[in-house]
């Protein structure tokens, strides 16, 4: 099973020590509008699929320490991710400044991870 907020983080791969609070409301906001916008439309589904399958690459190669590999791929899903739209690409870049282990990081992945449902396993 894909999860779609550490698909987005995983892109992320130098890390962010923000000091501000995301404002988490406007976030789980933003992440259904994010679903709304790309589960209505059928080409934006694919892309964001494929978006999915390179993150998860991009995890593995992480996990294997490949930065080389893990850098293109990360070209690859950031091209994607502009095909995505302005509000996904937003999200994401709110997203950095998350607290991964936190309640609400794991609500506003819940409601992305209704993204992954498009693309089956």
């Amino acid at each position: 099973m894909k999860l779609a907020l550490t698909a987005i983080l995983v892109i992320l791969t130098t890390p962010v020590y923000a000091q501000d609070h995301p404002n988490t409301a406007k976030l789980k906001a933003d992440a259904e509008n994010a679903v709304k916008i790309i589960g209505s439309d059928k080409a934006k589904i694919q892309t964001y699929c494929q978006f999915a399958d390179i993150s998860d690459a991009i995890s593995e190669a992480i996990h294997e320490q490949d930065t080389t590999k893990a850098g293109e791929l990360s070209e690859k899903a950031n091209e994607l991710e502009g095909k995505l739209g302005p509000e996904f690409a937003a999200l994401a870049n709110d997203l950095k400044n998350m607290d991964t282990n936190s309640q609400d990081d794991r609500e506003i992945g819940a409601i992305l991870d209704q993204l992954d449902e498009f693309c089956g396993d």
